[in-house]
């Protein structure tokens, strides 16, 4: 049992513990939180914490820091869970898990106004518009913005485009029109209920629900034909091309696979990292890693439950189907969790892992990255002090000569930049005005020669 000079008053607080689902606080002597945790029954999981000494070293320290404990009842785990998360984010305790992911993601709205425009952004307004998101990749928001701007064109500009406005001609087109990107709904040259036809078939898109836009555009393109109208029905099927580009590059799996969360996890000492893939129809439209800087002893499946507890709140996800890689307790009510061994769902969860593995290894190689470039600062001002010089010594040249028993001589230069060896700038002479084996000589002449060019 662990030491703790506060022992017997938290036993009467334990003693105290209802066995119910809620989320417990530690308190150090200066009343601050240092430990947030969730349990299923309050007094057995707090219980645990003092009746043995724990494999890792900080949880032993954590707990000789206890002087008080309080604790919040709720209805289900589900709703800890969501406690506990809001609470670490807001009070960040030492011994917790941090969530090091911080981000304000992008979505794409779709605005609530006559002839309603489509754009990005990272700010929610409560004004009845619409928002698709939130999108965990930029490139992704990007490529389908680009894909919207090429299918459709959607005016860009402010304007309060009310019809009375419109019929007496207070708007003028500009060069957005003139360019062949907008259809100047400004000056009626596009009716309302065409124009929101258009905002549909980009909603669809936007949902993932391309086969139901690409069924609409075959059925206008072959009318289109069949009154011999190829050129308006030739534009819709470049449109159609470009629809069947974009998801042969998104569809990866089995399309009937629909709205479904993959979950992966990989960790070390230090980290955990989770990646998370959302699936529509199945394209990936949602990709993400986060990483969880641990703090004392946590199991993978708490790390894997407080990640995607995080993620589906960040994203607003609504999927009833999650696909992780091993057993978990998930607490949420009509959410199916799933841990698939073969086929297309089994290939979805290898996919995640190989995207944590990577993001792994780009986080270790830019930790190796700031180390070297840590210790060449540490170098370089021993160097400054050894030698009591003003400046770090960040460019240093170095000459060396030799001979064959006075016949042959030769010289080189080699340089350094922040510590590191700088072979662009190495050097090889061949001693042209010195005859015999003089050092001093050949030294002055091949110095001269490197510095006179400058």
């Amino acid at each position: 049992m662990i030491k703790n000079k506060n022992i017997d008053h938290l036993k009467s607080l334990i003693l105290a513990l209802p066995e119910e689902p809620g989320v417990y606080q530690f308190f150090d002597e200066n009343n601050n939180i240092i430990y947030v945790g969730k349990a299923k029954r309050l007094k057995r999981r707090v219980a645990s914490y003092f009746n043995k000494v724990h494999d890792n070293a900080k949880t032993n320290i954590m707990v000789r820091k206890i002087s008080e404990i309080r604790h919040i009842v709720v209805d289900s785990e589900e709703d800890a869970l969501l406690l506990e998360n809001n609470l670490i984010k807001k009070h960040q305790p030492r011994y917790n898990v941090l969530l090091k992911d911080d981000k304000s993601f992008p979505w794409i709205c779709i605005k609530k106004e006559n002839f309603p425009r489509v754009f990005v952004t990272r700010n929610l307004v409560k004004d009845g518009s619409e928002y698709f998101g939130p999108y965990t990749s930029v490139k992704m928001v990007r490529m389908l913005m680009e894909m919207v701007r090429s299918l459709y064109k959607l005016r860009t500009c402010n304007l309060n485009l009310n019809s009375e406005g419109i019929l007496n001609g207070k708007f003028k087109v500009c060069l957005e029109y003139h360019i062949g990107n907008c259809n100047a709904p400004c000056e009626g040259k596009i009716d309302n209920e065409e124009y929101m036809d258009t905002i549909q078939a980009i909603r669809n898109i936007l949902k993932g629900n391309i086969r139901m836009v690409t069924s609409h555009l075959k059925e206008k393109m072959i009318e289109l034909a069949e009154v011999y109208k190829f050129e308006e029905a030739h534009i819709i099927k470049e449109k159609l091309e470009l629809l069947d580009k974009y998801q042969s590059k998104s569809t990866i799996v089995n399309p009937s696979i629909d709205n479904v969360d993959v979950y992966s996890i990989l960790e070390d000492d230090e980290s955990a990292y989770v990646n998370f893939l959302k699936v529509v129809n199945g394209a990936i439209i949602q990709a993400h890693t986060i990483e969880l800087k641990k703090k004392i002893e946590e199991s993978k499946e708490d790390l894997l439950l407080l990640a995607i507890t995080e993620i589906r709140q960040k994203i607003f996800s609504t999927a009833k189907e999650i696909l992780v890689p091993f057993e978990i307790d998930l607490p949420y009510s009509g959410v199916k969790c799933l841990v698939p061994q073969r086929g297309d769902k089994r290939k979805l969860l290898d996919l995640s892992l190989r995207n944590v593995k990577y993001y792994r290894l780009e986080k270790l190689k830019q930790g190796e990255k700031s180390k070297k470039q840590t210790s060449s600062d540490r170098i370089l001002e021993r160097m400054k002090n050894d030698l009591r010089l003003k400046d770090r010594p960040v460019h240093i040249e170095c000459f060396d000569n030799s001979n064959i028993q006075g016949t042959n001589p030769v010289a080189s230069c080699v340089v350094f930049r922040n510590a590191r060896p700088y072979k662009k700038d190495y050097r090889h002479f061949n001693v042209k005005t010195v005859v015999g084996a003089n050092d001093f000589a050949s030294m002055e002449e091949i110095i001269y020669r490197r510095y006179k060019r400058y």
